[in-house]
């Protein structure tokens, strides 16, 4: 820390959520340990499965591998580095690796809300418009429009670490969360916080309410046509496709909401620790067993991997 005309600015933080568990430190390790593998080796199944598979080099499952990608990797963001606090019980982050870890972290979290609303971009073309789906979805669109999500994600992230960056520690120094959160940073800064708030507020319309909204309208139109579909069985097959899709989604929004638009309350901490075990690995941990559960196709993967004695071999050339 650096003192200057009596006043302390803090060049490093301290994690303090769990500062008070005591004895409960290595059986939290293990939790999240045993989450956090389950997480990763779940969504990489996913890309394993989607990458040798020919008979899923679709559009469709190209957008799932790469959900399943920044999943496992925006749980690598951050619960590796509060396993190493709850093992060693010391909680202190640089400032460096603080905002390196919030720029990854929501890099992550962008990127995913652009290829959501792109996922709900596909489902619309097959079923509202599938004469043009080929045309439309063809593998250079395809992945010119996950590299936009990637660049927009990490864009985004850029801009909003850099300004935050700028931010002044000289209150307090411990962060009341899992990770380096924007929100507690800002909480903690002892400089004037208004026009960051103007920006993480514009951030929450364009990048949250505007793509949700898009979303919500694709899939109006999209349970539109469905009901429009006279057969009960081909209806209730298409209708299987996007429900995963739709799951996943207000998942991911109805948890990222409730932690950074709902108003503050005096149980607010409590709640945002809840919320945030949440988003970090119960909701990526659950995307791929929804995807698995409501997919034909998956399924049939699945079953290569686990029958096959020479799995990628197996997969590869069936």
């Amino acid at each position: 820390m650096i003192l200057m005309e009596n006043q302390t600015f803090y060049t490093d933080f301290y994690i303090v959520v769990f500062s008070t568990t005591g004895g409960k430190q290595i059986l939290l390790f293990f939790l999240f340990g045993i989450l956090y593998l389950v997480c990763v080796l779940w969504n990489m199944i996913i890309v394993i499965m989607i990458y040798f598979d020919h008979h899923l080099h679709i559009p469709m499952y190209f957008l799932l591998c790469n959900l399943s990608f920044i999943d496992a990797l925006y749980s690598s963001v951050t619960l590796p580095k509060l396993m190493e606090i709850l093992l060693s019980g010391n909680n202190r982050v640089s400032f460096t690796a603080c905002f390196a870890q919030l720029f990854f972290f929501s890099s992550m979290i962008s990127t995913e809300i652009f290829l959501l609303t792109a996922m709900a971009f596909d489902r619309y073309v097959a079923i509202c418009n599938p004469l043009h789906y080929t045309m439309l979805m063809k593998k250079r669109n395809c992945i010119i429009l996950i590299a936009s999500s990637w660049a927009a994600g990490y864009s985004n992230s850029l801009f909003g670490t850099i300004f935050s960056s700028y931010l002044s520690f000289c209150g307090s120094n411990t962060i009341n969360q899992l990770f380096c959160d924007i929100k507690v940073l800002m909480k903690i800064s002892c400089g004037e916080t208004e026009r960051f708030q103007a920006l993480i507020f514009v951030e929450a319309i364009t990048l949250g309410l505007c793509p949700f909204l898009v979303i919500i309208m694709s899939y109006g139109k999209i349970l539109s046509n469905i009901l429009k579909i006279n057969t009960t069985k081909k209806r209730n097959k298409t209708f299987s496709t996007c429900s995963s899709h739709l799951t996943v989604l207000f998942l991911f929004y109805g948890t990222v909401i409730c932690m950074y638009m709902r108003p503050p309350s005096a149980n607010s901490e409590n709640l945002d620790h809840i919320l945030s075990v949440f988003y970090l690995v119960v909701t990526p941990t659950l995307n791929p067993f929804i995807y698995s559960m409501r997919n034909k196709e998956i399924k049939n993967a699945s079953v290569k991997m686990l029958t096959c004695k020479r799995t990628l071999k197996c997969i590869h050339t069936s």
